[in-house]
């Protein structure tokens, strides 16, 4: 069987399902990306090029889909030369969120498509407008907002099956589309992401850390408000000085990967970082950026507890993976959360309750004892429900038919 992933950071979502593809006799795996794509040797990777266009002359309502179709013309471009080396895929994973989609029908008739259905944009229920303490959008952005699904809507019809990764995120789509829908997640490997009581992680100023320390972990792509760096960094002045041994450990960019920017010449980590400054002990706080997945790991493992906040938008692959460590999760009372955050597997804040937030990540680091079946109520959750190979790999492989 000939496979083809779509993906303009390939293997993201589709790494499990590319490896156990590529794994079996007799099928021939191709995957199409971006200059950010990386593969292994018996996956072939065909990389396109995007290049800047001056979007000034086309009207704002447009400018995604006009940017969009020219990826999809590399796309094209790319799968041209494919199909005239005689690969013709039987199958193809596709990503619609970046026009990558638009040339598969056309080019690829007989073939079965599965779309990952990420998210639905919209105006209610969802992370535009959630936040009030930023700008609304307003009807023209509103009008904009809508009109970025235009891709994903012409790739829901084009597709056999489509596959979201949670309840939630398949409840973002258009209620006619959602009997195409699948809630299959692509899974967390809880053999490699586990508890490891002699972890040991050391900070940049030589300090080593471990599951003894009392540890306060968040980890997000990017420290930005739709994954609530604001609220955490506002919670710290409280939770710091009734645990005056307590260490924050901070892993994230200063870049941004959703919803607005900072005002120019500043970052979101550096605005709320200075409007908490003068209230904490800067030496207990530390800011890591972006670490390998091994060091990573080792946090997770020695993490006393764990943050997550996010509005409602898709899911964070820590999560998951923190709770697959043995965390203690402290997390938003928001979608998708409501999805994985249950039966004392977890807890649960308002998003906007910066005490009660507080309170919670200072009981737990206050009884930690109290808190053990909980860490492992989390794990057994994760193992039970989002492991690769166990549970998300054989069900995504009934899909393939």
């Amino acid at each position: 069987m000939n496979v083809l992933f779509v993906h303009n950071n390939f293997p993201a979502q589709y790494r499990h399902i590319a490896r156990a593809l590529a794994d079996q006799p007799g099928n021939r795996v191709v995957a199409v990306g971006s200059s950010t794509a990386v593969t292994s040797p018996d996956i072939r990777l065909i990389k396109y090029s995007t290049t800047k266009a001056d979007a000034a002359a086309v009207h704002p309502f447009a400018r995604r889909f006009d940017t969009e179709a020219r990826r999809a013309e590399e796309v094209l471009y790319a799968l041209s030369s494919l199909s005239g080396q005689g690969f013709v895929p039987d199958l193809i994973f596709a990503h619609p969120g970046w026009g990558e989609t638009l040339p598969l029908r056309t080019m690829f008739p007989r073939a079965r498509i599965i779309l990952y259905c990420e998210f639905y944009y919209g105006a209610e229920g969802r992370d535009v407008g959630f936040d009030p303490e930023f700008p609304m959008t307003g009807l023209d952005g509103n009008v904009a907002l809508h009109l970025k699904n235009a891709t994903t809507l012409l790739a829901l019809t084009e597709c056999d099956v489509g596959v979201s990764p949670t309840p939630w995120q398949r409840s973002t789509f258009p209620a006619e589309f959602r009997s195409k829908i699948e809630v299959i997640h692509e899974g967390v490997d809880t053999d490699e992401v586990k508890p490891n009581p002699v972890a040991r992680h050391q900070l940049p100023n030589g300090a080593t850390l471990s599951a003894d320390d009392e540890v306060i972990t968040y980890v997000s792509r990017n420290l930005e408000p739709v994954r609530g760096f604001h609220v955490f960094m506002r919670s710290l002045p409280r939770i710091m000085a009734a645990r005056p041994n307590a260490q924050v450990v901070i892993v994230g960019g200063s870049g941004t990967s959703y919803g607005a920017h900072p005002p120019k010449g500043a970052s979101w980590k550096s605005m709320f970082l200075d409007e908490i400054r003068s209230d904490i002990d800067l030496r207990r706080v530390h800011f890591l950026g972006r670490v390998p997945r091994e060091q990573y790991l080792e946090l997770l493992q020695i993490s006393s507890v764990h943050v997550y906040l996010t509005y409602p938008f898709v899911l964070s692959w820590s999560l998951l993976e923190a709770m697959s460590a043995g965390c203690a999760v402290v997390a938003s009372d928001t979608a998708p959360l409501r999805d994985i955050i249950s039966d004392g597997n977890g807890l649960l804040a308002p998003f906007f309750d910066i005490d009660a937030l507080s309170d919670q990540v200072i009981s737990v680091l206050s009884r930690p004892r109290a808190f053990k079946k909980m860490r492992m109520k989390a794990r057994s959750f994760v193992r039970d429900n989002y492991d690769s190979k166990r549970v998300c790999l054989p069900r995504m492989l009934t899909l393939v038919g």
